[in-house]
């Protein structure tokens, strides 16, 4: 198993002032850090991944896709910018040094049409998935298709549809990734979930009810833990968190009052909770 944090509790972009951040995450004692990644710039993430190889700091990658640049749109040119967008993505992934990249990159997020996806959204969204796998190949990243809850997406929601998608895309560096969160509203059955989600999952998000400190909160914590046992997971976990840090990201994430003593507080007691809840079950 390999513990991460997602950065986005601190910033939506690396810059020098989250060099301190970065020192403490590793002082903490994570294997890596997952990277914001939605302004793709080749040099940028080039250089970065020098600095976090001499931190010592494996790292994953997360984005989003946005009404310009929808995958599943009936407008060819809107579902080509998509592609564009995620195959320019997954090269700086390359280049930083990013072993997988996770997040809703299958559809627009908070882009609705007031029912849930057709045949033709369905059909779009494979095809346009394939052409980014396909890239994803040649850069030796995995995509890791994060399903979301019905507040942020109509398209993928719950575990059984997103290993369907998985299995029609029907390609080696496509997978799919569990959301605590997501599922903590959405699924009937957690432990269902993750069995169902099994033969695909490539990345775990271990994140509360109320986005703050992992274990704080009303996430049935022993379901989760005992089924990713059973089933043999063994990949990344990663904390994601959000704080009022980033209006922007508060906003998206409806983050209106803070939810933990401090980000110092939530980073530690995180990884002591998921490195307590994984050696129980060795």
């Amino acid at each position: 198993m390999k513990y991460g944090m997602n950065l986005l509790l601190w910033t939506d972009h690396l810059h020098d002032g989250m060099l301190p951040v970065l020192e403490q995450l590793k002082t903490i004692g994570y294997d890596g850090v997952e990277i914001p990644i939605f302004n793709p710039d080749e040099k940028l993430f080039a250089a970065w991944g020098k600095r976090l190889d001499d931190l010592g700091f494996e790292r994953t990658a997360v984005t989003i896709r946005t009404e310009p640049n929808n995958p599943i749109s009936p407008d060819p040119k809107i579902r080509a910018a998509g592609i564009e967008a995620t195959k320019r993505t997954l090269d700086c992934c390359e280049v930083l040094g990013a072993q997988s990249l996770c997040g809703p990159t299958h559809s627009a997020i908070g882009l609705f049409s007031g029912a849930g996806p057709t045949k033709d959204e369905w059909k779009r969204g494979v095809e346009s998935m394939r052409a980014v796998a396909e890239h994803a190949g040649k850069t030796g990243v995995m995509i890791a298709v994060e399903y979301l809850n019905r507040f942020e997406t109509y398209f993928l929601t719950c575990a059984a549809d997103t290993a369907r998608f998985i299995a029609e895309v029907n390609h080696p560096n496509c997978r799919m990734m569990y959301d605590t969160f997501h599922a903590n509203i959405e699924e009937k059955d957690l432990a269902t979930a993750i069995r169902t989600a099994a033969p695909y999952t490539a990345h775990v998000h271990i994140s509360e009810n109320d986005r703050g400190t992992p274990g704080q909160g009303h996430v049935d914590w022993k379901t989760t833990f005992d089924t990713l046992h059973d089933v043999g997971y063994d990949g990344w976990m990663v904390v994601e968190a959000f704080g009022l840090a980033l209006p922007e990201i508060s906003a998206a994430t409806k983050i209106w009052r803070r939810m933990y003593q401090s980000e110092e507080q939530l980073a530690t007691d995180a990884l002591k909770f998921m490195k307590m809840e994984t050696a129980k079950r060795k």
